[in-house]
């Protein structure tokens, strides 16, 4: 499976998908004027884990720039163990998301991006053009140790209009559970 390249367009972004608050949402709707975040994420992750202390000042961030935020589950293999909409909205709850965690039912999001990881980020700019994926940063073990902060910086880029360096890093996480 081809990951989507950078410069590429959001695929499926009129695509429904139904977040923890029981609102059906697109990415479309969840885009802001400079554009959108999705994050693949999940429950049962250790790295998800790991990188969860970031996800809301990620999203403040974001949010700050006229960047819409959105994580989406595409565990599907493994729906009844830890990754359910109800286990996910018991995620969102005691992590206090400060953004929209759905379902990415039949990992139809993840398939069409190429996303093979949990976390694996995906940033797009005002035209719904790729300008940055793969890792939030080069430490998940510790936000303090942190020396390549590589989502915050790209999202500082893309608000400035600055050219975004690197456009992509290695995704590192748990592989997604896709569907029989």
């Amino acid at each position: 499976m081809d990951e989507l390249a950078i410069g590429a367009q959001a695929p499926m972004v009129d695509h429904e998908v139904e977040d923890v608050s029981g609102e059906m949402l697109t990415l479309q709707k969840v885009a802001k004027e400079n554009g959108l975040l999705v994050n693949f994420s999940c429950n049962t992750c250790p790295w998800v884990s790991r990188w969860e202390d970031r996800y809301n000042p990620i999203a403040e961030l974001a949010e700050e720039h006229g960047i819409g935020v959105i994580a989406l589950n595409p565990n599907t293999a493994i729906r009844d163990d830890g990754e359910s909409l109800e286990d996910m909205k018991a995620r969102a709850e005691k992590s206090n998301y400060q953004f929209p965690y759905a379902l990415d039912e039949g990992s139809k999001l993840a398939t069409a991006f190429g996303a093979t990881r949990t976390p694996h980020i995906y940033l797009f700019n005002k035209d719904m053009e790729l300008v940055y994926r793969g890792a939030i940063d080069d430490n998940a073990a510790s936000a303090e140790g942190v020396e390549q902060p590589y989502l915050k910086n790209a999202i500082k880029a893309l608000a400035a209009g600055n050219e975004i360096n690197p456009q992509s890093t290695k995704s590192l996480g748990c592989t997604i559970k896709w569907p029989e």
